[in-house]
């Protein structure tokens, strides 16, 4: 673990030529590194940005910082002072908006790196205000998420989460243990005195309201990963009913080769692009259909594989053209749940319905989507139901959770509290109230790693480590 007794400096903002370079300097020895590299005829004073002319000494006589060493103006630059503990890192900073040159910025880092400072490591800032009590784990952890940001919705969970709202859920959740464990060791305690501080049906009661929080949470969890890590979209359907013209509808390139021959595609094609609001890796695949060809049957293999790993599934029929066996068994594989049908090619002479693949039981009443991947028709209504299907679209709550080492650890909370309920259940007066004790104090461990109130050295490294160096 790194020292936070250290004054570190580091660029806050992306390396390379900009408007603007923001060097960041944090640690007890911030204001004093910064008046050293600046010319000012006042103080910094907290909290106003103020104008200075950036000086540094020659770089033979940088190691000591002499006061009688030439120096040379490098920059005019903007400074601020965050007095601790009103700051993002709870200690003194000082912010030097600069020109955006790498070599003003690099100037400048030096310098301050000569005057007593070091490098600062990834997320080090971010590190000292958790340290420092500025933010719990998640909020810390929504830090990195905010900046890593590619959609709206992804910003938007990720600053819920940085204004504590999973914090918050998961406190009511903690504090509604630790008085229910409280009740319950009083009662342990004082075995012989005719009465008890809680119930039995109090004390289960209590064990499934906080359960039933948390596998509100963990619920959630699902949505809330498709929004952190985007939507897998599978194109399915027999030969030559559309999938590559689709695929190049959607994605923007013509990344697919689109030809009138059968089976054109032997492989799986990715291809990272927006839809909406919501990030989506769209997967051409080959032509489900039974073959003897070797290389065609191993196209339709990593095909059927890409189905059944992707969180949409696109079933899609040619509706110019009667339907198939092969699009037959495609409806009767495809996860209803997760499934869209797209009937293709309504630019061409219809040659069925949707209505009457619903008669025949094949699809649910109004679930087809029809469009044209030639003229673009209907894209739109396909793009909205992507979003419905995934549980995407207009979300009416927030989601709280996405996170995978929230999740886990959730989980896991949620399943001592089953055994917690499993023990409670037992008739009145045989309630093993050691068991149910040490099941509760499991999950309250289990919630404050979450929040970041136990945690480790290691843990913290290993979140940190992921960080972008200047935050």
């Amino acid at each position: 673990m790194l020292s936070p007794d250290d004054t570190i400096v580091a660029l806050a903002t992306p390396p390379g030529r900009g408007g603007l370079s923001v060097v960041r300097v944090s640690g007890p020895r911030s204001l004093d590194i910064a008046a050293r590299l600046i010319d000012c005829p006042t103080p910094l004073a907290p909290r106003q940005a103020t104008l200075v002319r950036v000086a540094i000494a020659a770089r033979a006589a940088r190691s000591s910082i002499d006061a009688t060493a030439p120096v040379a103006a490098v920059d005019q630059a903007v400074a601020t002072w965050f007095a601790a503990p009103a700051s993002y890192t709870g200690e003194d900073i000082v912010e030097f908006s600069l020109h955006g040159s790498p070599v003003i910025a690099g100037e400048v880092i030096a310098a301050c790196v000569a005057a007593g400072a070091r490098l600062a490591g990834p997320g080090e800032f971010t590190l000292r205000a958790f340290l420092n009590g500025r933010l719990d784990l998640t909020q810390a952890e929504a830090v990195r998420d905010l900046v890593e940001a590619t959609t709206p919705l992804q910003a938007k969970v990720a600053f819920d989460q940085l204004q504590g709202a999973l914090a918050e859920r998961i406190g009511e959740i903690e504090r509604q243990l630790f008085d229910l464990r409280t009740r319950l060791e009083a009662s342990a305690d004082f075995p012989d005195e005719g009465f008890h501080f809680i119930s039995p049906d109090e004390t289960r009661e209590a064990i499934r309201d906080a359960l039933g929080r948390i596998e509100g949470l963990l619920a959630d969890g699902r949505r809330g990963r498709l929004v952190r890590e985007g939507i897998v979209v599978a194109i399915a359907g027999r030969p030559n009913v559309g999938k590559s013209t689709l695929f190049n509808r959607l994605s923007g390139v013509d990344r697919a080769i689109v030809t009138p021959v059968p089976g054109t595609t032997r492989d799986v094609l990715t291809e990272a692009v927006m839809l909406g609001a919501t990030r989506v890796t769209l997967v051409d695949t080959a032509g489900l259909r039974p073959t003897s060809d070797p290389v065609e049957r191993e196209g339709v293999a990593r095909a059927e594989k890409a189905h059944a790993a992707a969180d949409v599934v696109l079933a899609m029929l040619d509706r110019s053209a009667p339907l198939t066996e092969d699009d037959r068994r495609l409806l009767g594989t495809a996860d209803r749940a997760t499934r869209i049908v797209v009937a293709t090619k309504t630019d061409l002479a219809a040659a069925w319905t949707p209505a009457e693949l619903a008669d025949q039981g094949l699809v649910d009443g109004g679930a087809v989507v029809e469009i044209s991947a030639v003229t673009g028709s209907g894209i739109d209504e396909l793009i909205l139901s992507i979003d419905k299907v995934a549980g995407l679209s207009g979300p009416k709550e927030p989601v709280y959770i996405s996170n995978i080492r929230h999740i886990e650890l959730l989980g896991h909370a949620a399943e001592t509290l089953i055994d917690a309920a499993s023990a409670a259940a037992l008739e009145i007066g045989q309630i093993p109230e050691d068991v149910v004790l040490s099941c509760l104090g499991a999950a309250s461990e289990l919630l404050q790693e979450v929040t970041g109130e136990r945690t480790t050295d290691d843990l913290l490294a290993a979140i940190f480590s992921r960080f972008c160096v200047g935050k």
